[in-house]
C-alpha cells in the first residue's frame, strides 16, 4: 500500500466529524429543512393475524392539521403489489397497503399526514379499525413441530450459508469418539435499539423523487425505492450523509421509506415519517429466536471425531430469513465429520433481519458453551482443548487462511488475562462473598469485500490544495469519514485536513451496504485505488511539464510527502501539488477507480479471529452476576485507526454482555404483541454493568485479503462474549445455563 511517508493511517486520528456531531451542525435523516415539510404517522395492527374488515377514517380526516389519510383503500397499487424489488438485504418483503391482510401485531395499515407531528399523532389515534382474525402463531415452542428445511440454494459467493452442510460421515464420527455432548443451546429474539430511530422524508417534484434516508446502503435504497415505484433508478436520489446507528436493521429498506414516498406522491407535500420507539419493534426486523442442538464427539486425548449442529430459527410469514448460525461451526475447529442444517419455523412476527453478527453471535455462544462441557467431560483445559483442535487451514473449503493469529490471540489474552490462576472444579474459586469463574471462547467473523468504486479529485483550495474524495457509502458512527480521510490522505501524499471525503449520496459513485464488516475493506480498497491512480496523474503532470523541476524524472521515482514532491535520486528536486496545479489553470485533475475482490478469494479463506476471556462474579446469597473483566485479544489485520478500532471492540463487547445477561424481546403468545417494545423495559447494560474491558491488538500482516490490509472488525467484538460469560459463570457456580440471557433465577 503506497502511503505518505508520515502516514496517517493506524494513528488514533479523531473524527473529522466530531466537531459536526456535538455542535449538532451534522444533519440525520429527520433534520432536513424542507419547505413545505407534512407529517406522517403509521398506524399499526392490533392483531397478529387476520384481515382489516373495515377500516375508518372519517373522524381522522377532519381532524385538525390534518392533509390526508393513506390506507389500502386508497393507496396507490404498485408494480407485483410493492414486491418488484424484493432482494435482500436491501428489497425485502414490505407491507405497503396493497391489501388488507394481518400478518403480525404492529404491520402498517394506514400512513396519517398532517401538518404538524403532533396533529398526525393526534389523528393516528382516531382511525377506527375492525379485523377477521385468523390463527395466531407467536409461540416459538408450540410452533416448534412445523420447522421445515431451509430451501436448497447455492450459497452466497464468501459466505457459506446452504441450509444443509455435510463433510465426512458424522454418524461414524460420533460412534469412534470416547465422549461425547449432546445438548440444545437457545437464544431469544432481540431488537436493535439505535440511537437515531428509522426516519425518511420523501419529496416529489415530477416525476423526480428524493429521500433522505437513514440507511446502511444508499444504492441498496435508490434501487428499491425505483424498483418498487417501477421508476428508473437514476430518478431517485437519497441522501444520507449521517446515520446514528444501525447494526444491520437500517441495511435493509423497510415499509415507512416507501410509505412515505407514497404519502408524499398522493398529497402532493413532502412527508416526514420517524418511527417510534415502539413502532420498531416489528417494521424494521430484528434477531430471530434459535434453538441450536449441538452434538460433539472426542477421542480421550480432545480430539474432535464430529461434529452435528441443527439450528431452528423463526421467521414471518410475509418472507423466510435465515439466522445462520451453523455458519460459524463449519469453519472454527479441525474436525473431519461434520453436519450443520438450518430450519426455519413461521410466526405471526415482523419479518426478522441482521443483527451485529448475525449467525455468528448466535453460533458463537452455542458451539463455545458445547466446547466448555467437552473440555470438562474429558477433564481437560477448555484452551488446551481448543488448540487440540486448532486449525490450520479452512476445514470448510480446505484453503489456508490468508492469515490467522488465533493462537497469538489465545497467547496473548490468556497471559493479560490470568488464566493459569483458573481452578478447573467449578464453584471452588471464592472471594468473600463472591464466588468467582474464569471462562473463556473463541471469536471469529468471515472477511468480506465488494465491488466499490471512488472518484478523486484534487483542486486548488486558495494557495494550498485539497482532495475532494466521494462515493455513496455510509457512516454508522463508526467513522468512516475519518478512516477513509487517512486512506486517502496517505495514497495521495498529503495531510488528512487537506483531504474532505464525502459520503451518503446515490449521485456519488457506487458502494456496498455497510454490513458484513465490509466497508473498510471494500470501501477503503477502492479510495486507496483511486487516490493512488489521482497522484500519479499529478506525478504525470509534472514529469511532462518542461516549467516544472521534476520534468522527464519517471512517476514512480517520485515521492510525497504533505503535498510535496520529491524525486528519489543523488540530486533532488522538489516542488508542491499547488505548484503543479498553478501551471494548470482550470485543468481538471480527476480518477474514478473500482476495487473488487479477485482471485485471492479463490485462493484463500478469509476471516478475522480473537479469543475473549471473562470473570464472572456471582454473590453466594443473592445470585446477582457481575463481569468486573473482559479481555479481548484480535487478529484483524492491518488496524486503520487505532482509536476507532478499541471504541469498536470495546462496543461489541459491550454488546456481548449485554446478549449474555440482558437482552431478549418478550412477545404475548396470546396476541403476538411487543410487550417490552421500549427502552425502560427491553433490558440493556448502563455504565454500572460494565467494568473492565481490555481490548488487545495482535500483529497481523495480511497481503491477500485487500489492497489494505484491513480485516472488518465492526462485528467480531460481539461474537464469543456470551459463550465466554456462560462458562466463567459455569466456573464460578457449578450451575450450567444453555440460553440467554443468564439471569440471577438462573443459578437459584
Amino acid at each position: 500500500m503506497a502511503t505518505n511517508e508520515s502516514g496517517s493511517v493506524g494513528k488514533p486520528m479523531n473524527r473529522v466529524d466530531g466537531r459536526l456531531k456535538v455542535t449538532g451542525a451534522a444533519r440525520y435523516a429527520a433534520d432536513w429543512p424542507i419547505d413545505g415539510l407534512t407529517y406522517g404517522v403509521i398506524v399499526q395492527s392490533t392483531i397478529g393475524s387476520g384481515r382489516v374488515a373495515s377500516i375508518d377514517v372519517s373522524r381522522a380526516s377532519k381532524a385538525r392539521g390534518v392533509i390526508g389519510v393513506l390506507t389500502h383503500k386508497n393507496a396507490q397499487k404498485l408494480p407485483d403489489k410493492g414486491r418488484a424489488a424484493v432482494n435482500p438485504p436491501a428489497g425485502r418483503v414490505l407491507t405497503l397497503l396493497q391489501d388488507g391482510e394481518v400478518h403480525y401485531n404492529g404491520q402498517p395499515i394506514a400512513v396519517v399526514v398532517a401538518d404538524t407531528f403532533e396533529h398526525a399523532t393526534d389523528a393516528a389515534t382516531m382511525v377506527a379499525v375492525t379485523y377477521e382474525k385468523g390463527t395466531l402463531a407467536a409461540d416459538f415452542d408450540a410452533a416448534f413441530p412445523s420447522a421445515y428445511p431451509l430451501p436448497e440454494k447455492p450459497a452466497e459467493p464468501g459466505r457459506n450459508t446452504r441450509g444443509h452442510y455435510v463433510r465426512g460421515d458424522v454418524d461414524a464420527g460420533l460412534a469412534s469418539a470416547d465422549v461425547r455432548i449432546d445438548q440444545t443451546y437457545t437464544t431469544p429474539k432481540e431488537n436493535h435499539n439505535p440511537m437515531e430511530p428509522h426516519a425518511a422524508i420523501a419529496s416529489w417534484e415530477g416525476g423526480q423523487l428524493t429521500v433522505y434516508d437513514t440507511t446502511q446502503y444508499v444504492y441498496g435504497a435508490r434501487d428499491t425505492v425505483a424498483k418498487t415505484f417501477g421508476m428508473k433508478p437514476e430518478d431517485v436520489h437519497i441522501i444520507s450523509p449521517f446515520v446514528g446507528g444501525g447494526f444491520g436493521c437500517k441495511g435493509s429498506t423497510w415499509s415507512h421509506v416507501l410509505l412515505a414516498a407514497m404519502a408524499s406522491q398522493s398529497f402532493k407535500r413532502p412527508v416526514k415519517i420517524v418511527l417510534t420507539r415502539r413502532q420498531m419493534f416489528g417494521p424494521v426486523g430484528g434477531r430471530p429466536q434459535t434453538h441450536q442442538r449441538i452434538t460433539l464427539g472426542a477421542k480421550s486425548d480432545g480430539t474432535l471425531t464430529a461434529i452435528r449442529h441443527v439450528t431452528t430459527s423463526h421467521t414471518s410469514f410475509i418472507e423466510d430469513f435465515l439466522e445462520p448460525s451453523g455458519i460459524v461451526t463449519r469453519m472454527l475447529y479441525a474436525v473431519p465429520n461434520l453436519e450443520s442444517t438450518h430450519r426455519l419455523l413461521k410466526l405471526n412476527v415482523g419479518t426478522p433481519t441482521y443483527q451485529r453478527a448475525p449467525g455468528e453471535a448466535t453460533g458463537t455462544f452455542s458451539v463455545e458453551v458445547a466446547m466448555d462441557e467437552l473440555a470438562e467431560k474429558l477433564h481437560m483445559d477448555p484452551l488446551a482443548l481448543r488448540l487440540k483442535n486448532y486449525a490450520e487451514t479452512d476445514p470448510d473449503t480446505g484453503r489456508p487462511f490468508s492469515s490467522k493469529a488465533l493462537k497469538e490471540c489465545y497467547r496473548v489474552g490468556a497471559e493479560l488475562f490470568g488464566w493459569s490462576k483458573r481452578k478447573a472444579q467449578a464453584g471452588t474459586m471464592r472471594d468473600g462473598k463472591a464466588m468467582v469463574g474464569y471462562g473463556l471462547a473463541t471469536a471469529t467473523y468471515p472477511t468480506y469485500r465488494s465491488p466499490a468504486t471512488v472518484r478523486a479529485r484534487m483542486e486548488m483550495n486558495g494557495s494550498d490544495v485539497r482532495a475532494v474524495v466521494q462515493t455513496a457509502s455510509q457512516d454508522l458512527g463508526t467513522g468512516t469519514y475519518t478512516i477513509m480521510t487517512q486512506i486517502a490522505a496517505d495514497a495521495l501524499g498529503l495531510k488528512p485536513s487537506q483531504v474532505r471525503f464525502e459520503l451518503g449520496d446515490s449521485h456519488f459513485p457506487k458502494s456496498p451496504v455497510s454490513g458484513g464488516s465490509m466497508s473498510a475493506a471494500s470501501t477503503g480498497s477502492a479510495v486507496h485505488v483511486a487516490c493512488t491512480a489521482l497522484r500519479q496523474q499529478v506525478l504525470a503532470l509534472a514529469a511532462n511539464d518542461p516549467s516544472s523541476p521534476m520534468h522527464g524524472i519517471v512517476a514512480t521515482d517520485i515521492g510525497v510527502s504533505e503535498g510535496r514532491l520529491i524525486t528519489r535520486s543523488d540530486s533532488p528536486a522538489t516542488e508542491t501539488y499547488a505548484e503543479v496545479l498553478a501551471r494548470q489553470p482550470g485543468k481538471a485533475v480527476e480518477a474514478t477507480e473500482s476495487s473488487a475482490p479477485g482471485e485471492e478469494t479463490k485462493q484463500f479463506a478469509m476471516h478475522a479471529f480473537g479469543a475473549v476471556f471473562a470473570e464472572a462474579r456471582i454473590d453466594s446469597d443473592t445470585r446477582t452476576i457481575r463481569i468486573p473483566r473482559l479481555v479481548g485479544a484480535y487478529g484483524v489485520g492491518r488496524v486503520l485507526n487505532a482509536k476507532l478500532a478499541h471504541s469498536q471492540m470495546i462496543s461489541g463487547m459491550v454488546w456481548g454482555v449485554s446478549q449474555a445477561l440482558r437482552e431478549e424481546t418478550e412477545v404475548d403468545p396470546r396476541n403476538g404483541r411487543y410487550v417490552n417494545a421500549d427502552l425502560a423495559e427491553y433490558r440493556v447494560p448502563v455504565n454500572a454493568d460494565i467494568h473492565d474491558l481490555d481490548v488487545i491488538f495482535v500483529d497481523e500482516d495480511d497481503p491477500h485479503i485487500n489492497p489494505i490490509g484491513a480485516k472488518g472488525i465492526g462485528e467480531i467484538g460481539i461474537t464469543g462474549v456470551a459463550g465466554a460469560i456462560a462458562n466463567a459463570i459455569y466456573n464460578a457456580t457449578g450451575v450450567r445455563v444453555r440460553h440467554l440471557p443468564i439471569r440471577l433465577d438462573d443459578l437459584l
